[in-house]
């Protein structure tokens, strides 16, 4: 059996199904991927956001508490859970290989392949598409690209605030069509593996696309699909200082990015049909966190919004004997999916902290559970004992000298927010079936409540919290940072208006 993982960075979990809160967003070929797909409705990261779900993605191993310190000199910028893969860890592209499987990345997603990174291990090849966000792929001048910029920003062009949008301007300099955008190049690539080596079976490929994160810049036309104007595009998303229509067209950016996204994933399911894989091929859909699209009426993602807009990921699983449709309510984590494919692939598995959640498909039991605050790792008959009724999601901060973040604890009635380095002076809870869209903070009316949640946290932490964590994250700035800053004291650039 062959296995082939989208993942798509920062794409919400309600963007398809039959229940999308957005449903209006056009995504024809995800949709027809999931209508033939086992749905987990309740999926959540266990530690987020970006190389943390990746690193629990290919070990099911928990990346959150954050006890790793790890030499990241060269990388940037430095977050709690921001680091390698441990080497003890055992990587799913290192067992499959083992086992006779060839083994492929193609991904643009570039924090996996800065320095002292190792999301490569166990792949026979990986292909890096440059280009994407800061990746230093590129240089120029800022006057190269002033036209560019001042249809992005309103801001002055003598700030260091826009060296991401330079860097990624720098990138993408060049583009002639649809075919050279950052998702198009990645679903191209991916379509040339899957042709070089649909007949080396059992293969294993991972597809990280890193859009849909930051910039927003489909083609005009898709974003003009949701709201057509003329003014600034603002593709990093600004809370502070713009119009409704500034704040209708963000949003438009993004649904013109996952429609845009849409299409050539559409291409690349196009491939597998085509050379007849459907039927010995499980193919999942997956993504690490969402955004907030004006959910409590901001853009954005971090430790302070610990909502499903940020936290509930979308995972689909299309196997070919089935079942198709079938939507599953339980409790999953990020850090199920690598024992969940072993055991599909029949290979077995241990010291992993995850859960098969195909077990909760075949009906073998009702729901998972971690075996959290005792050190243990799930397997066989232990794992199989485990019933999960809540799940813990740590995010990541970026606190200089600490492992700073939140962290939150959801059941089936609430969700408690916490900070987890520090007392918090604000903590929150919020009642599920009164207050759905999680607006009304109740802390304060329900002590029981809070003690149940924070004790639930403190197992999977392993102390007390505020926690001690070891971790040290050092504030860190891409080496173009230190260059621009150099120089745009002299800027010719004036200010916009």
């Amino acid at each position: 059996m062959n296995v082939i993982v989208i993942c798509l960075d920062t794409f919400r979990a309600d963007l398809i199904g039959p229940d999308a809160k957005m449903s209006g967003v056009a995504t024809p070929n995800l949709d027809a991927l999931a209508s033939e797909s086992v749905s987990f409705e309740r999926a959540y990261g266990e530690g987020q956001p970006t190389l943390q779900m990746r690193r629990a993605f290919f070990t099911g191993r928990r990346s959150f508490p954050w006890r790793y310190n790890y030499d990241r000199r060269g990388h940037w910028h430095h977050a709690p859970g921001w680091h390698k893969i441990p080497p003890e860890q055992d990587t799913l592209a290192e067992i499959l290989v083992r086992r006779g499987y060839y083994t492929g990345l193609i991904a643009d997603t570039y924090h996996m392949f800065k320095p002292t990174m190792n999301y490569t291990r166990g792949f026979c090849t990986y292909e890096f598409v440059r280009g994407q966000e800061t990746d230093n792929w590129r240089g120029g001048t800022l006057s190269a690209i002033e036209a560019q910029l001042r249809k992005h920003t309103r801001g002055p062009l003598d700030s260091p605030s826009i060296l991401r949008l330079a860097q990624y301007l720098w990138n993408q300099r060049g583009r002639q069509g649809e075919e050279d955008y950052q998702c198009a190049r990645v679903f191209r690539a991916a379509t040339r593996w899957l042709e070089d080596n649909a007949d080396n079976a059992p293969f294993f490929l991972w597809i990280d696309s890193f859009d849909l994160h930051e910039p927003w810049d489909p083609p005009t036309s898709y974003a003009d699909r949701y709201y057509a104007y003329e003014g600034i595009d603002y593709i990093y998303p600004v809370n502070e200082g713009t119009t409704p229509e500034e704040r209708e067209r963000i949003v438009a950016l993004y649904c013109g990015e996952v429609t845009f996204v849409d299409k050539w994933a559409g291409a690349f399911l196009n491939a597998v049909d085509e050379l007849k894989l459907w039927e010995d091929t499980v193919v999942v859909l997956t993504s690490d966190h969402g955004t907030q699209l004006l959910d409590h009426g901001r853009f954005g993602k971090g430790a302070d919004e610990l909502h499903p807009f940020n936290t509930q990921i979308p995972l689909y699983v299309r196997h070919p004997d089935g079942p198709r449709g079938r939507r599953v309510d339980a409790f999953v984590q990020s850090h199920d999916l690598a024992p969940t494919l072993l055991r599909l692939l029949d290979v077995p598995y241990a010291n992993v902290d995850g859960q098969d959640a195909w077990t909760l498909v075949t009906g073998e039991r009702p729901s998972l559970r971690d075996l959290a605050g005792n050190g243990a790792r799930a397997s066989g008959t232990d794992a199989d004992k485990m019933l999960r009724d809540h799940v813990v999601t740590g995010w990541a901060g970026f606190v200089a000298g600490n492992a700073g973040g939140r962290a939150s604890v959801r059941d089936e009635e609430w969700n408690y927010v916490v900070s987890v380095h520090e007392e918090d002076p604000n903590p929150e809870l919020y009642h599920l079936p009164s207050d759905p869209d999680e607006v009304r903070d109740v802390h304060d009316r329900h002590p029981e409540v809070v003690d149940r949640q924070r004790a639930r946290l403190e197992a999977v932490v392993g102390g007390p919290i505020p926690a001690q964590l070891n971790e040290v994250c050092d504030p860190a700035s891409p080496p173009m940072y230190h260059f621009l800053r150099s120089r745009l004291s002299g800027s010719a650039f004036p200010a916009s208006d």
